[in-house]
């Protein structure tokens, strides 16, 4: 790990101590159209090769960041040799760093959000969430309004795919007797969580597009909230006729949250406000607040690395050989045996870097592929044709609209990272209408959301593309709901 961040720092160097000659050469020269050149057609090629591959991993088995930073390094490699050849030198690494730095924002202000995860995740904040709703002996149908919202509100700080597991692993221990009730809350918590994204400049990374790129102030993305609402409740309305009136069988556990939880959630809370402070008053980017923000939590990972008690680790690698199948009450008796003058509890050492080394990379290498590919393919010219039929030809209401649609198939992020760097003038209110229509359009199919894929792996056999299908219509409806919703309460913006 050492040597990888040693690598990147060496590498960024040059590109610092150029950029005062990289700017006087992009004033000099224009990119050539290679829309119709062999370079142009393989590129397009390779791009779609490389991201059916990554749409089939559930089936291939090939992580999807694999064929994506392929397809992105063979791009800029084709664009490289045309250039080299006509003598353009510079012009293409210039473009390539452009596209370089809008992934590094990104890529900074998500390891940090998912540092942050990781560490709850440590904590027990998620267990403790989890362990609390199964001891409340919910009905099915009020459990089925509770992990809907619960997935709403948590996704707009959490991405969605954290939220949907969360919730999926709640919706598995109880509804163990009713498949129908894991069908239908799982369809529901893969809408809420597309839903509760779109409103939040950090829940999703549509949203955390925009605001980087600046079209969409931080206060105006919560002009959205009452459109995604619509979106998940007008489905969850229907759906709710559907669920079974019974009530499950209690869950007794005791509930627990090592020490820091509370804390590393309210530093958490600090950072996305220091983030926003920093976009909104000093106009530096997000992920700068970001960064900052993970200096709190490494400054307090050194506290409880300092005031950790090595006898509760002890007691916690005394009791790896107690059968998994025991209660948690029964455990804890054990433990209270084990060191009868020790509070009972299982805190482990807690390291900040781990938390970093456990990130998600396969995600985060997928959006470099993703950016980086389609910033080649910009600057190749693909991206102000396709601008000028969708956004020149057609109404930029309808094809907002078709764009929402069009994440159904494809990942919401790439969708939006294209509209955003075709850069259609369109008025504050459309930039609005794309970026709900982007984040909740994925929940019409169960592919078209990280989401939906996730628990269709974690419930299978239960939550199904094919079942997720069977209510495409109605959620359809709340598609159209919160358009039309968002056309009533933000006509202001248009």
């Amino acid at each position: 790990m050492r040597f990888l961040l040693n690598l990147l720092i060496v590498s960024f160097i040059p590109s610092l101590a150029l950029a005062t000659e990289q700017s006087n050469i992009i004033s000099q020269a224009q990119p050539l159209d290679l829309t119709n050149h062999w370079a142009g057609y393989t590129a397009l090629i390779v791009f779609a090769l490389a991201y059916v591959l990554a749409m089939t991993e559930e089936v291939t088995e090939l992580k999807k960041s694999k064929p994506m930073v392929f397809a992105a390094s063979l791009i800029w490699i084709l664009i490289a040799i045309v250039y080299v050849k006509g003598g353009m030198t510079e012009q293409a690494g210039i473009a390539f760093r452009t596209s370089l730095e809008g992934y590094a924002e990104l890529f900074l202000f998500i390891m940090v959000s998912m540092t942050y995860l990781n560490a709850m995740e440590d904590r027990g904040v998620f267990n403790s969430l989890r362990i609390w709703l199964l001891s409340k002996n919910l009905t099915y149908r009020q459990l089925f309004w509770i992990t809907g919202f619960q997935s709403f509100f948590i996704s707009s700080g959490c991405n969605n795919l954290t939220t949907a597991l969360l919730m999926g692993s709640v919706i598995l221990a109880m509804g163990k007797g009713s498949p129908r009730f894991v069908t239908l809350s799982c369809i529901n918590v893969v809408v809420a969580s597309n839903a509760g994204g779109s409103f939040s400049p950090f829940g999703d990374i549509t949203t955390l597009l925009v605001w980087q790129k600046g079209v969409v102030p931080f206060t105006d993305f919560f002009s959205l909230l009452l459109p995604a609402i619509v979106n998940f409740v007008i489905p969850a309305t229907i759906m709710n006729f559907f669920i079974p009136k019974e009530r499950p069988a209690a869950v007794l556990e005791v509930q627990v949250m090592q020490r820091g939880g509370w804390m590393i959630i309210f530093l958490f809370i600090l950072t996305i406000i220091t983030s926003a402070c920093f976009e909104n008053f000093l106009k530096l980017p997000p992920a700068a607040g970001m960064m900052l923000g993970l200096t709190y939590l490494k400054f307090f990972s050194y506290y409880l690395q300092k005031t950790h008690d090595p006898a509760l680790s002890t007691v916690s690698s005394d009791l790896t050989d107690i059968d998994a199948n025991y209660s948690y009450s029964e455990q804890l008796a054990f433990e209270s045996d084990l060191v009868p003058d020790k509070k009972p509890a299982q805190e482990q050492p807690f390291d900040i870097f781990q938390k970093v080394a456990n990130l998600e990379w396969d995600t985060l290498l997928f959006f470099y592929g993703v950016m980086v590919a389609v910033g080649g393919l910009n600057f190749i010219g693909y991206l102000v044709v396709a601008s000028h039929h969708l956004y020149g030809s057609i109404d930029p209401t309808v094809a907002n609209i078709l764009v929402g649609v069009a994440s159904a198939f494809v990942d919401n992020g790439t969708i939006m990272l294209s509209v955003l760097t075709m850069e259609p003038n369109i008025s504050q209110g459309q930039w609005l209408l794309v970026t709900l229509t982007a984040g909740v359009g994925g929940s019409l199919l169960a592919v078209g959301s990280a989401a939906g894929v996730g628990l269709m792996g974690q419930a299978k056999g239960l939550y199904t593309f094919t079942s997720h299908l069977k209510w495409a219509p109605v959620i359809a409806l709340g598609y159209a709901g919160s358009i039309i919703t968002h056309f009533l309460i933000n006509g202001r913006y248009f």
